[in-house]
């Protein structure tokens, strides 16, 4: 259960009750946090319980199934497309977490016509929902099969932020060139910046 942050240095209790853990110190009998985060007590079999403070970039938050993330595009290919989850929710992650989303999770329709380099580019920002956890390489199976779900931000060969025209595509304010891209029907609560 989440506890309380601890300041550091707050005085956690006495040397006689618990066993100093990681992230805190002993001093006249007391046990104190050494750095600032959450206080977890850990109770052993045979003595006395250990007391240790987590900093709140380790106890981090990660994608879970049904989560709403934002992920940016690396590589694609006939199959899937390989992203980097940035954000989950509207809560930056402190480390990279790999995502796939595969050619027959890109639209709820229509799933044998879909062209992967036809719906996502490298470097587009999309949102999608995961939809199965992470093997060992973390690898989590993401999809975009629903209207919010999609490439909110791209970049036109010229560089320049893209602006949707349909749900299927997106076009260069500059130079006015269009490309394909499954196109997300934003919720203004999911914007990243």
């Amino acid at each position: 259960q989440p506890l309380r942050a601890r300041p550091l240095g707050e005085r956690l209790c006495s040397a006689e009750e618990a066993t100093a853990g990681s992230g805190t110190y002993t001093r006249h009998g007391f046990i104190f946090s050494s750095l600032a985060g959450c206080l977890e007590k850990r109770s052993e079999e045979n003595g006395l319980p250990v007391v240790s403070v987590v900093r709140d970039a380790e106890s981090q938050l990660l994608p879970d199934v049904g989560a709403v993330v934002t992920c940016k595009v690396c590589s694609i290919n006939s199959r899937f497309a390989k992203v980097h989850i940035l954000y989950v929710g509207s809560t930056p992650l402190k480390s990279t977490f790999r995502g796939t989303i595969r050619r027959e999770d890109i639209r709820a329709t229509e799933k044998d016509k879909v062209e992967v380099y036809k719906s996502f580019r490298p470097g587009d920002i999309v949102l999608a929902k995961v939809i199965s956890l992470g093997d060992a390489q973390s690898n989590y199976l993401l999809s975009t099969a629903e209207n919010e779900l999609g490439v909110v931000v791209a970049r036109s060969e010229a560089g320049v932020q893209m602006v949707p025209i349909s749900w299927c595509e997106m076009q260069c304010p500059q130079t006015h060139t269009k490309d394909f891209r499954k196109v997300a029907r934003v919720q203004p609560q999911f914007l990243q910046t």
